[in-house]
């Protein structure tokens, strides 16, 4: 399925973006050999090429670099199901452009003289952008909001386990429950933490030399479980610290011996590993934050502007019809358990982890955490549909519900996440704010991709099946 790249057409650009210089000039002083091009498929997941560094020189990517079309139509296994209009059998599986976003350009520590960087998945004839790329899907929900004078910063916390077991000893033995590094909880625990601070510690620093900029790590709320904080940006480039991430975090586990997951919930008895957004709403034009009332504005609770308000009235009324992209996989929607620290219900409360929507900060710092989303999340695709529903609530001037205060778990009368993915997708078809937001051709993409999901689980006879009927049924 690969295709020698075209070759040299026209002349090179007069002005290069500065960043694509340097890297000329790193591979030409041995700095970097290696340049690695990458697209983020459905699953979150990067996918591309490796470019030698002589090759690069040459010119073999001025016009981006070839990938089949297949990557952004496949399933975890790569499999090719069908449902997919844009790549499949009839259409023969050619080629899209991955497109070099040059801002997005970072060298990588942990893996020698090599950087990487980030792609858009453009049509080669047009020159167009794949609509249902992940990063696309968030492109065009930036632009949407600077349509209406506004930019979107926001920042990921995501959690992660740490396994004394590697991925290719469970996959050896049939993937049982992994053992967690660690045998108690270690929530803000510093000795606990301290056992696994060789991997922590390159997670931070490489991280943050590769323009990853980690602000904090923590223990979490379960035996072997962390938590880091990347530092808040406008939404494009979060999300590319997201998902480059949670790419090189496991690069880097795998190459240092540990195990890492970001999986939802690993087991049913361990505590859910979360990827929550912290989100916010600035003046595109000023740089002003726009989420507190500014003097003379009718400010609603906290200070929250009309716009902040109706912002968060959006993320709350679409969260269960949104839910495929905020949590995608059959596993995802284990992890909202009540009491677990993952929410249920789709309610706000002013610095209340109990709650689905966390309102935090003062005045200027004023923002909302999103605390549905998990640590399988595909950044592009929930911040896209953050963003969207939040834009959506400004368009049709939703009002705020009001503040639940107390334990939100226990919260009735108000909309509950869905239970499983199953119920996600029924929500998603009925759903004509996502049709307004993505249009019908994205989420029929990703509806053939909950429903893949979904049946491919549906058709497996687990453990848990032998376990209650093998005997007794």
């Amino acid at each position: 399925m690969a295709k020698q790249s075209a070759h040299h057409r026209g002349h090179a650009p007069q002005h290069k973006h500065p960043r694509l210089e340097e890297l000329e000039v790193q591979v030409r002083g041995g700095e970097v050999d290696t340049l690695i091009v990458a697209i983020t498929d459905m699953q979150g997941r990067l996918v591309g090429k490796r470019v030698q560094a002589q090759a690069f020189l040459n010119g073999v990517i001025d016009h981006g670099a070839h990938f089949c079309t297949y990557l952004l139509g496949t399933d975890m296994e790569m499999n090719t199901p069908d449902g997919f209009t844009l790549m499949n059998w009839d259409t023969g599986y050619g080629d899209w452009i991955a497109q070099p976003v040059w801002d997005s350009l970072r060298v990588l520590p942990w893996l020698e003289k090599t950087a990487l960087v980030l792609a858009d998945a453009t049509d080669e004839e047009s020159g167009d952008e794949i609509p249902v790329s992940p990063r696309t899907l968030l492109k065009r929900q930036v632009e949407r909001a600077a349509s209406m004078g506004l930019a979107v910063k926001a920042g990921s916390e995501l959690e992660y386990y740490v396994l004394k077991d590697s991925w290719e000893s469970l996959a050896e033995r049939g993937w049982p429950v992994p053992r967690p590094f660690g045998y108690y909880n270690e929530d803000y625990h510093l000795l606990q933490a301290t056992k696994a601070e060789p991997l922590h510690r390159l997670l931070r620093n490489q991280m943050t030399e590769a323009r990853i900029p980690i602000e904090f790590s923590k223990g979490e709320a379960a035996s072997g479980q962390h938590e880091v904080n990347i530092r808040y940006d406008h939404v494009l480039e979060s999300a590319d610290r997201t998902v480059i991430f949670k790419h090189g975090a496991k690069e880097i586990a795998y190459l240092n011996g540990w195990g890492i997951t970001f999986m939802a919930k690993p087991d049913h008895r361990w505590t859910g590993s979360s990827g929550h957004l912290h989100m916010s709403i600035w003046g595109i034009d000023d740089d002003r934050p726009l989420m507190h009332a500014a003097a003379g504005e009718p400010a609603g609770p906290y200070g929250l502007s009309e716009r902040g308000s109706q912002f968060v009235a959006g993320m709350m009324a679409l969260s269960r019809e949104l839910s495929p992209f905020v949590a995608p996989f059959v596993n995802s929607y284990k992890r909202f358990a009540a009491l677990s620290w993952a929410p249920v219900n789709v309610v706000w409360g002013r610095d209340n982890r109990t709650t689905g929507f966390r309102l935090v900060g003062h005045g200027a710092g004023l923002h909302v955490e999103n605390r549905f989303p998990g640590g399988d999340m595909n950044a592009y695709l929930t911040y896209a549909a953050m963003i969207g529903a939040g834009l959506y609530g400004i368009e049709h001037q939703l009002e705020l519900p009001p503040e639940y205060k107390g334990n939100g778990y226990v919260a009735t009368g108000v909309p509950r996440m869905p239970r499983a993915l199953w119920e996600a997708i029924g929500e998603l078809e009925r759903s004509e704010a996502a049709r307004d937001i993505f249009g019908e051709a994205v989420v029929a993409h990703y509806l053939n991709a909950a429903r893949v999901e979904q049946d491919q689980y549906d058709a497996v006879v687990h453990n848990w099946d032998r376990e209650r009927y093998l005997e007794r049924g």
